[in-house]
Formats: structure tokens, sequence, C-alpha cells
């Protein structure tokens, strides 16, 4: 932890790590119970409150089925993937992702058509 709380990369790891469990639609339950752990401490590990020791990272890739190098972020450029990781992060993102890739291509436009006009409307919340 930093003084200003967790450390960025204690965060990234952690986002990585919900996001790939969201995508292969894990409860946070599941995946603690696979793994010999609580709820609680996936949470913790999802939001960079606590540390990920080297061998729960090896555990956790396998379970999410994915490389420790994808979980800390070595397999793409930081600067890229830390917008794009903040965003998935919000409610409802992962959801809107899948959905617009299920899309065909002129549902995939609307989409994105209705989400402008909404933020140009001045619909933000």
């Amino acid at each position: 932890m930093t003084p200003a709380g967790p450390d960025p990369i204690d965060l990234a790891v952690g986002t990585r790590i919900r996001i790939r469990r969201r995508y292969l639609k894990i409860s946070q339950d599941d995946l603690a119970e696979a793994l010999g752990l609580t709820f609680q401490q996936i949470q913790k590990y999802e939001r960079g409150e606590n540390r990920v020791s080297a061998s729960m990272l090896v555990r956790i890739a396998a379970r999410l089925e994915t490389t420790v190098a994808t979980l800390v972020g070595e397999d793409a450029p930081a600067e890229e993937s830390a917008g794009m990781l903040a965003a998935l992060t919000l409610p409802g993102a992962l959801d809107l992702l899948n959905a617009y890739a299920k899309a065909g291509p002129k549902t995939q436009r609307a989409m994105v058509g209705l989400a402008q006009a909404m933020l140009e409307g001045g619909e933000e919340d």
C-alpha cells in the first residue's frame, strides 16, 4: 500500500483478475473455493488491497485459464491497457461489451451512435 492507497501495480493485477474472472462468468465465491480462499480475499485481491503472492498468482492464472504474464500485464503495453482496464471495471461495462460483441455490424453502429448521442445530450450521471 502507498500512503494514498493500494499500489498501482496491485490495482492493475487485481483488475485483470476481475476482468478475466467475470469474462469466464466465475463468481468470487467459486474462484475462492477453487483456490481454498474466502470470497473476501478474492475481493481484496481484485481491489488491490492485498498483494497476490507469486504462488497464488500461478494458481489464479491456471484457474482462470490464462497466464501469469497476462495477469501482470506483461503481454500488453501498460499505457494502452491502463485506461481500458479502468473502464472495464465499471459496473455494466463487461455486459455492454459482451452485448456489442454478439451484435451484428448494423446493431454495433446503432449502439455506438446511441451512446454518443446520450453523452452529447448531457445524460451523464
